[in-house]
């Protein structure tokens, strides 16, 4: 497959007030919230333009990292190999790593783990449960670890899609196995540091975050019917709560706030709020809706509403303290959701391509401008990046840049 790169504008000059990475799936927390700034409030007539397009990166639905001035993102050959590109700021490619098979799924071919960076060091899991670490410098792999192999899992039936989360001198990720279910490597050698198998399930799609609350840091994460919290230090299980789905797909991030932690997933399962105790080491559950059933688009939270796209085909609006619904708008589909700089950045899917810019409010839907995503190939499932001013959408085959910066 030929790799291209298309310039449609000038060499950008990257605003200091918007220089603001994202090394990590969903920004620099796992919770979609992206610190750039200086970013437009609202878009001319049909988007902001586009500042390049990078062909050639292959199938699968990575997004895209950013770590200083480079970019990473995932993406399958035709010989089934997985490929990590890495781009500079104009989209030039700069380097390549083939790190191994990847998976054939007909309904979503290719790698579905966005690259977790940290320093000269890339981690990703292959949908087909290989855990590696690539030394982007020197392009080239370090270690691999199949993790299904070592902690006796077996793969889910749309592939392993989780991001690594990178803790301290740690990895973490999970393979759902009998001697395994959530699991931490030392990201220098692979070796296991600590293996939570003090509940039996298996993996679900989902990207483990920490939250900090009363002082105290705790990993969660959803598994197949599962929420988990645990030490992230010693994988301790501090609580679960059972939150069951059709095909036992619970993909989406929790995300945190004033005490409560807030978990949805698709198939008209919807959410669940669930209060922690002061110490974190207990959880009760506080409310439940079903209007917002986010099957794998993530939500974000913002002045204490949750907004997210729900699998029944509308954007929706929550309040994180009651659980009541502030508004349920159907002029938005299944919608990736981020948020930048005041504004949220949704990007529906499979098919519509259509990102819309939308001032937050509990009062209602304002659309502050629209794009048409025309380049790429494939599902419109990879989830947004905000950085250096620019707004990255990873469709397919391409990388689509556009200058969202204020001029």
């Amino acid at each position: 497959m030929k790799y291209t790169v298309l310039t449609i504008l000038i060499p950008l000059l990257i605003a200091a007030t918007s220089l603001a990475e994202s090394p990590r799936f969903r920004g620099p927390s796992g919770d979609g919230h992206f610190t750039a700034t200086g970013l437009l409030s609202s878009w001319p007539e049909g988007g902001p333009p586009v500042a390049w397009i990078a062909e050639g990166i292959g199938e699968g639905f990575s997004s895209v990292s950013v770590a200083g001035e480079r970019l990473f993102v995932t993406g399958m050959d035709e010989e089934g190999q997985g490929r990590l590109f890495i781009l500079d700021l104009q989209g030039n490619k700069t380097g390549r790593i083939v790190y191994g098979p990847e998976t054939p799924d007909a309904q979503a071919p290719g790698p579905r783990s966005t690259p977790t960076i940290d320093g000269d060091r890339a981690y990703l899991l292959s949908g087909l449960g290989v855990l590696y670490a690539l030394d982007v410098s020197q392009q080239k792999g370090l270690w691999q670890v199949n993790i299904l192999e070592r902690f006796g899992g077996e793969n889910i039936t749309w592939s392993l899609a989780e991001s690594p989360l990178l803790e301290g001198d740690t990895v973490i990720c999970t393979p759902g196995g009998n001697d395994g279910v959530v699991v931490a490597l030392n990201k220098m050698t692979g070796d296991t540091v600590w293996a939570m198998n003090d509940i039996r399930d298996r993996a679900s799609y989902c990207s483990p975050v920490i939250i900090t609350h009363n002082g105290h840091r705790i990993l969660v994460t959803m598994t197949a019917t599962q929420v988990l919290g645990m030490d992230p230090g010693t994988g301790k299980l501090l609580w679960h709560h059972e939150h069951r789905t059709e095909y036992d797909i619970n993909a989406v991030s929790p995300v945190y706030g004033n005490g409560l932690l807030y978990c949805s997933s698709g198939y008209k399962s919807g959410g669940v709020a669930l209060k922690l105790s002061d110490d974190g080491g207990a959880v009760t559950e506080a409310w439940t809706d079903k209007t917002l059933d986010c099957q794998h688009h993530g939500v974000v939270l913002v002045d204490g509403y949750i907004y997210g796209g729900a699998q029944r085909n509308s954007l929706v609006c929550l309040e994180l303290a009651t659980g009541e619904v502030m508004w349920d708008e159907k002029k938005i589909s299944q919608a990736d959701t981020v948020y930048a700089d005041g504004m949220l950045y949704v990007y529906e899917g499979p098919r519509k391509g259509v990102v819309s810019l939308i001032k937050p409010s509990p009062e209602g839907l304002d659309i502050q401008g629209q794009l048409q995503v025309t380049a790429g190939t494939d599902k419109h499932w990879a989830h947004p990046t905000i950085a250096h001013g620019l707004l990255f959408i990873r469709h397919g085959d391409a990388v689509i840049a556009y200058d969202i910066r204020k001029k």
